[in-house]
């Protein structure tokens, strides 16, 4: 099953250079990658031009133009451009292990869209990563030695099985197939705040449409660079419309893959 990894970006192109690293070393190999950027930035057309011929797989860029936070309207373009049957979403700042898309791959189905968690490194093993790019920083017990918060969701364990829902989708990890998405109409654009609109909208809107939802923890393992936010969540303008919408009860958005408004 071809995959089509998407990773939202937005002006870190050190971070941003280690996850495509964290692809390259992937066990799992049938699959492209999708730069979502919510910029048009030259340094970053530069840099895929640059780094495509570096990497095993097909590497894209979407972009649009910066005015404000639009993380939605990208990723739908990235949808829309991906080939892959099964489609998997990274955040900048969350570098994969090296058996990340095998596990998603070994549980792709139709009905299901599946999360995993991640590991919220420390700043001071963040900086080191930048600085040295050692593959051998991202290992459990650097994360010990480093003080790293969450460091048990690193532990790769690929027999564990666990069916509870365990807090739901995270937008910086989880996968679906790709026409699960275009069933609900993809990202709903109408959220322009960090925070709600990535995965809680997308999940409560899945589970209506009769999707269920499966826990990759220890299995689909990604590792947080530490930063300050990029965008501030306003978390009371984002959960307002989340419930507008929830009573509304419009699982296709009208806002989305096919736009309405």
């Amino acid at each position: 099953m071809k995959i089509s990894v998407i990773i939202a970006f937005y002006k870190n192109l050190p971070f941003l250079d280690l996850v495509l690293s964290g692809l390259q070393r992937q066990t799992y190999d049938d699959f492209e990658v999708i730069v979502a950027e919510d910029d048009d930035a030259a340094a970053t057309k530069e840099y895929i031009a640059g780094r495509s011929p570096e990497v095993s797989f097909v590497l894209k860029h979407v972009y649009q133009e910066d005015k404000g936070f639009r993380k939605n309207r990208i990723l739908n373009t990235a949808v829309r451009a991906a080939e892959g049957e099964f489609l998997v979403f990274f955040d900048q700042d969350c570098i994969p292990h090296s058996r990340c898309l095998k596990e998603y791959a070994s549980v792709a189905k139709a009905g299901s869209a599946f999360f995993g968690r991640r590991v919220m490194m420390s700043e001071l093993l963040t900086r080191k990563l930048v600085a040295s790019g050692e593959r051998k920083l991202l290992s459990f017990f650097s994360q010990i030695r480093h003080k790293s918060e969450r460091k048990e969701d690193g532990i790769y364990l690929p027999f564990f099985r666990k069916s509870s829902k365990n807090n739901g989708i995270m937008g910086c990890n989880w996968g679906i197939l790709k026409r699960h998405l275009v069933e609900i109409n993809g990202y709903d654009e109408d959220y322009v705040t960090a925070g709600v609109g990535e995965d809680v909208d997308i999940e409560w809107r899945l589970i209506a449409g009769g999707v269920k939802l499966q826990s990759m923890k220890h299995r689909a393992i990604v590792y947080h660079l530490h930063h300050a936010a990029h965008y501030s969540p306003d978390a009371p303008v984002g959960y307002a419309l989340l419930k507008e919408k929830k009573a509304a009860g419009r699982i296709y958005c009208l806002n989305g893959l096919d736009r309405h408004t």
